[in-house]
């Protein structure tokens, strides 16, 4: 095939802000987690795609719940309004729990 680029699952993408390796960053509509530190306007790649633990906001997660990323706390939630829909969480987070074991990938 002539026209293939690439896997998809690891992005060039410009930090939009400084981040840290493990990092979750939302560019436009492509949700990623960092490989290695960033400073804001540096160019990274950004994992795309696999299972991540990552901060989450309060609240109960069950598993298979669709998760979206809240891009003003930059945390995973599961409040659609006004938030990005990045996965599905893989395993059940209580309310309490600092974070959610997400699968990325937008689900329908």
């Amino acid at each position: 095939m002539k026209n293939f680029v690439q896997q998809g699952d690891n992005l060039d993408l410009v930090a939009p802000r400084n981040l840290t390796s493990g990092a979750a960053f939302l560019v436009g509509s492509i949700f990623a987690v960092a490989s290695v530190d960033a400073v804001s306007g540096a160019a990274l790649a950004g994992v795309t795609r696999g299972v991540f633990d990552l901060p989450k906001a309060a609240g109960a997660v069950t598993q298979g719940a669709k998760l979206y990323w809240d891009n003003t706390n930059f945390v995973v939630t599961t409040t659609a309004s006004g938030n990005t829909l990045i996965g599905v969480a893989t395993q059940a987070a209580a309310s309490g729990d600092a974070t959610a074991r997400v699968k990325l990938g937008v689900v329908a």
